[in-house]
């Protein structure tokens, strides 16, 4: 028990403040995020003799996130439809604190545009730092098809940008438009 907990507690220490940034970044709000990360290691626990060593079980615990926060926001998607469901005049109200929050650029109106596969990719790539190989350990895919996936959704981007006035070759590099 002694050699598993110091297992998990490495796996924690080494792992915690990337998986907190991911999914708060993914998270409507502190406390929904400390739910998120909560759940994820206490699947890290439950699952330790399939956590891979090394940098590996970052990458390893990034899938589990994505599993835990889709979860979540099918929860939450049910619970906001019973809630505006149950009470009418609430409805106002969940609208205009969500208009607050809501950025209108071009460059987020272009990046909402995507679907979210193609955007969950940028994410992995801009925010999180990951290479190809690594986002194949996350998605549990193919390097090679990360990159078409990533090429494509870059392209993708690019054209929504360039339509809204945007020079967005940057995007695409290596001949990507």
């Amino acid at each position: 028990m002694d050699d598993r907990k110091a297992r998990f507690e490495a796996v924690y220490a080494a792992s915690y403040e990337p998986i907190l940034g991911y999914v708060l970044r993914r998270c409507s709000s502190p406390d929904d995020a400390a739910d998120v990360v909560a759940d994820v290691f206490t699947v890290a626990w439950r699952r330790l003799d399939d956590v891979p060593s090394g940098d590996a079980a970052r990458l390893w615990l990034y899938g589990v996130a994505r599993r835990v926060l889709a979860r979540h926001w099918e929860k939450e998607t049910r619970r906001r439809k019973r809630t505006t469901t149950l009470h009418p005049e609430l409805r106002d109200e969940i609208a205009a604190a969500t208009d607050e929050f809501v950025d209108t650029s071009a460059i987020a109106q272009a990046f909402a545009a995507l679907s979210e596969g193609d955007r969950e990719l940028l994410r992995l790539v801009a925010w999180e730092g990951l290479g190809h190989t690594e986002i194949a350990a996350v998605l549990g895919c193919s390097t090679g098809t990360v990159r078409v996936r990533l090429h494509r959704a870059r392209r993708r981007l690019s054209r929504r940008l360039h339509s809204a006035g945007f020079d967005a070759a940057p995007l695409t590099a290596n001949g990507g438009r």
